[in-house]
């Protein structure tokens, strides 16, 4: 496999390139990470590798240690500071490898790749995850355990229970059981709790999942 931090630099530098191309309008458009904007997203992947652990405490004790709140919380004071700021602090990101405090390194690969899908989708502007980056992550997502899976709505492992994803285009697959058939994209989304739709998935397992998916 490519070196992780090239990995990790390569991708980051491709979202900063789409970032960098977006007016008001899309920076404002809802994302697919919960309730957060584009501008938001990509705040919250500028400053949460370089946030320290005592900077943490208070944001996680005014959301009575809810993870996903405080992140939600920070990351809407973040994007306050506006996209050029943004911008500038994720290309100091890309330069210096910086990763969020213990996380391994791998983690900052998933949020570039995936965080990355949560902009472009709802802008419809598709980027194909190359296979080495796409395997990493996807292998990753899929081995994941708590408190990992809390931000991605419990386990991938447990969402492919019984059947078998397979990844069109990579050469990887998950499960045992009826296969399942999706694109690269929608097999990350599906690993790491975003939403997919019925008519992206083929093959016997297909049903299943979708209502997996749906419950």
């Amino acid at each position: 496999m490519t070196d992780l931090p090239q990995l990790i630099r390569t991708e980051r530098l491709a979202l900063i390139e789409f970032l960098d191309t977006l007016g008001p309008a899309e920076w404002a458009t809802p994302s697919l990470c919960g309730e957060w904007t584009v501008q938001e997203v990509a705040a919250h992947i500028a400053w949460a590798p370089v946030m320290g652990p005592l900077a943490l405490i208070g944001p996680l004790a005014k959301a009575g240690f809810r993870i996903n709140k405080a992140s939600a919380e920070l990351s809407k004071q973040y994007a306050r500071r506006g996209p050029p700021e943004i911008l500038a602090q994720l290309r100091a990101n890309a330069e210096s490898g910086a990763k969020p405090t213990g996380v391994p390194l791998i983690a900052g690969l998933v949020d570039a790749v995936i965080h990355a899908i949560d902009m472009r989708r709802p802008l419809n502007s598709p980027r194909e995850v190359p296979a080495e980056a796409f395997d990493a992550v996807a292998d990753f997502s899929v081995g994941a355990r708590w408190p990992t899976t809390i931000s991605v709505g419990g386990s991938a492992r447990k969402r492919l229970t019984g059947v078998r994803l397979i990844a069109d285009g990579y050469d990887w697959s998950y499960g045992q059981g009826p296969e399942v058939h999706a694109q690269g994209e929608a097999v990350l989304r599906i690993l790491n709790g975003r939403p997919a739709s019925r008519d992206e998935l083929t093959g016997e397992g297909a049903d299943q999942l979708a209502a997996r998916l749906s419950s």
